[in-house]
């Protein structure tokens, strides 16, 4: 059987879907790596919302998308921009999100890392920018999951250099009750982010980032850096005091810079391995055994798709991520928060398919091939 897929030229291709899934062989726990998936919110498709609307997210389906995770070995990063933060879930909303996964987590024994930001206010005062990072962490901390701080707009917009940067997050720090990781997320992510660390040369903003590590290495279990640049993070992981970790963020480069080199390596905070999870769990076992090659053989093709889903506008990239959980039989339907299922093309939806489909990522071929054909035909192909 083929299925015909709109290519951006306007015309139509023929596919032939692939037969059988990735054969998965479930593992121990990882040992040489560790792994978090950013994991998507399902929406409650039923629900009477606008795009403005607060979020309604259908909690079952949720949270047995984070049982799935969890169940493949990988951590889970909750509340991320993933799960939509600033672009469709609110605070009202990621709150609820962090108590009821962190539960989760509890219940089955699960590794949980929630994201701490500032988005219950939409700007303010440098003092009002910390009252809102407090409250988050408070809650991230009194459920039992461990703290990121992410990367703020409002404290983008307020600070007036590095110095107010070092004061913020410095004041966090010395709170925070356990170790944190810190995350910054560049604009390609979120525009509003542009000049992060006061400052929008990249060198000048590393060493800010870098300093406010250095005087808190106590309080600083890890970073998170997500610039798609791996050189950046190459050098920033290299610089970091002893102990730190560097997660990568880069969605770009993670095979090679996971796999590392004779100075170091990243552990993993990535969206990609939301559709990745158990691919990416098997790749991370062959590494466990220090077969780099075999790993690379494992996640290297999966790159082409991370690539295809983060393309600019990369801040649309959660919309690749829950068409493909559609497809692959997380969810049953195609809606998100906010509406932005209508973020991405018909053409850009084809190749996400057909790239998902040859790694072999859906559990059910038929059955992606099936809600493949009916998207189609709703936006008029017939075949």
């Amino acid at each position: 059987m083929t299925i015909r897929l709109p290519d951006p030229t306007g015309g139509l291709r023929t596919y032939e879907p692939r037969p059988e899934p990735f054969a998965v062989t479930p593992g121990a726990p990882f040992t040489s790596r560790t792994v978090f998936s950013a994991a998507h919110v399902v929406a409650d498709p039923f629900a009477d919302t606008t795009p403005d609307s607060p979020a309604a997210v259908d909690w079952d389906a949720t949270l047995a998308f984070r049982r799935h995770l969890w169940s493949h070995g990988l951590g889970v990063a909750e509340a991320m921009d993933t799960a939509q933060r600033g672009m469709g879930l609110d605070w009202t909303g990621a709150a609820e999100l962090i108590r009821r996964s962190a539960a989760e987590a509890k219940s089955v024994g699960g590794r949980i890392a929630c994201g701490v930001g500032t988005d219950q206010i939409t700007a303010g005062s440098l003092a009002e920018v910390r009252a809102a990072y407090e409250e988050q962490l408070a809650l991230v901390e009194s459920s039992g999951a461990q703290a990121i701080l992410m990367a703020s707009r409002a404290l983008a917009a307020a600070a007036s250099g590095p110095e107010d940067y070092l004061e913020v997050y410095g004041h966090l720090l010395r709170q925070a009750a356990e170790p944190v990781v810190l995350h910054w997320l560049g604009p390609m992510f979120d525009p509003a982010l542009e000049g992060y660390w006061g400052s929008r040369d990249l060198d000048a903003a590393t060493d800010t980032f870098l300093e406010v590590i250095a005087a808190h290495p106590d309080k600083v279990e890890g970073i998170k850096v997500s610039l798609l640049d791996a050189r950046r993070e190459i050098d920033i992981r290299r610089r970091l005091p002893q102990g730190v970790r560097c997660y990568t963020g880069d969605d770009f480069n993670y095979p090679e810079l996971i796999a590392g080199d004779d100075r170091g390596f990243s552990h993993a905070l990535l969206g990609i391995f939301d559709p990745l999870g158990p691919l990416a769990a098997q790749a991370v076992r062959v590494l466990d055994t220090g077969d780099v090659a075999g790993f690379r053989e494992l996640l290297d093709p999966t790159v082409e798709l991370s690539r295809h889903l983060f393309q600019a506008p990369t801040r649309f990239y959660k919309t690749g991520v829950v068409f493909l959980a559609w497809l692959a039989g997380h969810q049953s339907h195609f809606t998100m928060v906010g509406g932005l299922q209508s973020a991405r093309s018909l053409p850009h939806f084809a190749r996400a398919y057909e790239l998902a489909d040859g790694l072999g990522l859906f559990p059910d071929p038929k059955l992606a091939e099936e809600r493949m054909r009916n998207l189609l035909a709703l936006y008029g192909v017939t075949q």
